[in-house]
């Protein structure tokens, strides 16, 4: 039986999900999960759903200013504090992690993380940050912060909204520690399953295959490691094959215990 337990995790609203027979054995391996802009954590319950069926215990919180820690702020406001927002999320997850750790909760090297569209984008941004993730999914998000950057800023001015240039040079000023793309040997040949819908047209997928590009070079002794999924006539939307691949994926990598 696989339960769903809505817990507080490093002061993070989160949903916990795991097979009831192994909830209490912490060497079951790891799975971080972030949600998209203007989603929430139990959004993605079907895909931990799947992910627990095969033994993985996950954890999925709630981003700042979402789901159970949605404010009343306006739709500007929280379009502005996107970045803010990613930041926040990164640094939980080493604040969660510890905390994990700390109760017994769980034990040993194997955590993965997977993020949808603005949780990708976590994801990319925490792997310059944490060498303990062994491997990692995107669902349509980018590790090109800064140029993703830019084009937010691009957008919201094309749609009357005068950002400061004080502000823009805050914001990219910010990221640029957690901007993949500029750092490429953080991946250190771990694991990474790109998917993108060729059509969408909030993330563009050209950041995707751009990344994959970049990271051949890296990966060429174990092209299996690095994987890139693109579906035709697909747009912002995660498809059933995508999930179904990631759960494949983690199987794949995750679930194999690593010696110490």
């Amino acid at each position: 039986m696989i339960t769903i337990k809505n817990e507080t995790i490093a002061q993070v609203p989160s949903l916990h999900v795991v097979k009831e027979s192994e909830r209490l054995q912490p060497e079951v391996p790891t799975i971080f999960f972030f949600h998209g802009f203007t989603s929430a954590k139990e959004h993605n319950l079907h895909v931990a759903y799947l992910l627990a069926e095969k033994g993985f215990r996950v954890i999925l919180p709630d981003a700042l200013y979402h789901g159970e820690r949605s404010e009343a702020e306006s739709k500007v406001e929280r379009d502005l504090a996107f970045w803010e927002i990613i930041l926040t999320s990164i640094h939980e997850l080493g604040f969660m992690k510890k905390e994990l750790e700390e109760s017994g909760t769980i034990k040993g090297d194997r955590i993965g993380v997977i993020g949808t569209s603005m949780g990708a984008i976590t994801m990319f941004g925490a792997l310059t940050q944490y060498p303990w993730i062994k491997t990692a999914v995107s669902f349509m998000g980018t590790a090109h912060y800064e140029a993703f950057a830019h084009g937010l800023i691009k957008t919201a001015e094309n749609r009357g909204l005068m950002i400061e240039q004080k502000m823009k040079e805050e914001v990219l000023r910010k990221i640029k520690p957690f901007d993949l793309s500029t750092q490429l040997d953080k991946l250190e040949g771990r694991p990474l399953f790109i998917w993108h819908g060729k059509d969408d047209q909030v993330v563009p997928y050209t950041l995707s295959e751009k990344l994959y590009d970049e990271l051949l070079a890296n990966y060429e002794d174990t092209p299996d490691k690095l994987q890139l999924l693109a579906e035709e006539k697909i747009g912002h939307k995660v498809s059933r094959r995508a999930v179904l691949r990631s759960v494949d994926w983690f199987n794949q990598h995750l679930q194999t215990k690593v010696s110490s």
